[in-house]
């Protein structure tokens, strides 16, 4: 099988096991965070293809000034490593010589250092999100970058071992591919999400199925909507990570999905709340694990008022004819008692009186424990938000710091034996 992302590029996995722990000995170790980790991850199994490792200056510029890499091919989201200066001298990290990456006390990655530089963060903040606002989280996050990067490639050489239940919705690039090959699905929507589903999400895919599947015949389906979350840093209040795959998963068991149409995985990404930006990186993403569609609502990877809510949309439709993989561009669902149904703003004519889904009412249902009416969430989605908070979340749905300190890591990682410093 061919396995062909973005951009036509090929999908190359940066990984290589054996004999990790002889090749390592006498290179300098560099610990990361949490985030890094992710990214290391992305970049060895080829999530972020036909990047092959943290970028340099030259890569950068490309990305901020003209959305392009240096071949020309559209890429939104600088994605760097940073380090202090004094650190890479205490270190010993030099251009043209390899590193280690460590994390939760284990090696992870060799790192191929190629170029070590400077950049204006002012800069790498502004054209990224638009702002130099540091209310915005994304700016915040570039904003603390140490004073140095690191660009080169990157090559896995100690697996992640994913504890349940994100063992069962992990896929590689690859394995996306291959799952998707298997199901003979020919049409592939992406629904990209952080959330525990509500019957107005669940009518967006519904929506965006339809529209995906265009003029392929219906006696036999080979179209799917792919589920893909997005599992990365978490902030007190936000949904805790099992429960957002668990309940997405349920729609497909209490047969809210057929079985054939429905499938959920999760990328590993700390979200940049980039907005336009983001959204194009979310196409490319979902292009490289085999989607053709991918469905972009209103205000889509967008924070606070930074943004106008249809920006995505418009930067997307600019740069169409660079994307494999076609947008899906809806408005947002409300539920309309005049129509008696969930429906979309751009079919129901009763503005005036439709019921907007609004977080915080189903977060206070959900606090309060109050199993919610089937029109605002279905109640097997209710039982196994509740089963999850149960189960992972100390009592709560949504993070909080003795879930964050408490938890389960989503992956750990194997000593190598031998590996020792």
């Amino acid at each position: 099988m061919s396995y062909t992302g973005h951009n036509g590029k090929p999908i190359v996995e940066r990984v290589s096991t054996e004999n990790a722990a002889g090749r390592i000995k006498g290179l300098p170790r560099i610990p990361i965070s949490k985030a890094t980790a992710h990214e290391v991850i992305s970049l060895s199994y080829g999530f972020f293809t036909p990047l092959t490792g943290f970028m340099g200056r030259q890569e950068v510029d490309g990305t901020l000034d003209k959305l392009a890499l240096p071949d020309g091919t559209l890429w939104s989201i600088p994605i760097v490593f940073d380090l202090s200066a004094d650190d890479i001298e205490k270190l010993g990290i030099e251009e043209g010589a390899s590193a280690v990456l460590e994390y939760l006390d284990a090696p992870i990655a060799t790192f191929d250092v190629t170029e070590i530089y400077e950049y204006d963060l002012q800069r790498l903040a502004e054209k990224t999100y638009g702002t130099t606002d540091p209310r915005h989280p994304g700016v915040k996050k570039t904003l603390a970058y140490k004073n140095r990067f690191i660009g080169g490639d990157i090559t896995l050489i100690n697996e992640p071992v994913f504890n349940e239940p994100f063992k069962s919705f992990w896929l590689t690039p690859k394995q996306h591919l291959d799952a998707l090959a298997e199901k003979n699905w020919n049409h592939v929507v992406a629904h990209q999400t952080r959330n525990v589903p509500h019957t107005g999400h669940e009518a967006l895919m519904k929506q965006a199925w339809l529209a995906a599947n265009e003029d392929a015949p219906v006696d036999n389906l080979n179209t799917g909507v792919l589920v893909n979350a997005i599992i990365g840093q978490k902030r007190v209040g936000d949904y805790i990570d099992e429960a957002i795959l668990l309940t997405q998963d349920a729609l497909r068991t209490s047969g809210y999905f057929r079985e054939d149409v429905h499938k959920v995985t999760f990328t590993l990404w700390d979200m940049r709340y980039a907005g336009p930006r983001e959204a194009i990186f979310h196409a490319i993403l979902r292009t490289n694990l085999g989607c053709t569609h991918h469905m972009f609502g209103r205000d889509h990877a967008g924070v606070g008022d930074f943004y106008h809510p249809y920006d995505s949309q418009n930067l997307l439709q600019e740069h169409r004819s660079e994307l494999d993989i076609k947008p899906v561009f809806l408005r947002e669902n409300w539920y309309c008692p005049e129509c008696q149904e969930v429906t979309n703003s751009a079919l129901c004519g009763h503005e005036a009186q439709a019921q907007s889904f609004s977080g915080s009412l189903i977060r206070s249902i959900l606090t309060d424990e109050v199993k919610p009416t089937q029109k605002v969430m279905r109640h097997e989605v209710f039982e196994v938000v509740m089963e999850s908070a149960i189960k992972y979340g100390q009592g709560s749905p949504f993070v909080t710091e003795e879930y964050l300190q408490d938890r389960l890591p989503v992956f750990t990682l194997n000593q190598l034996q031998g590996a020792e410093s």
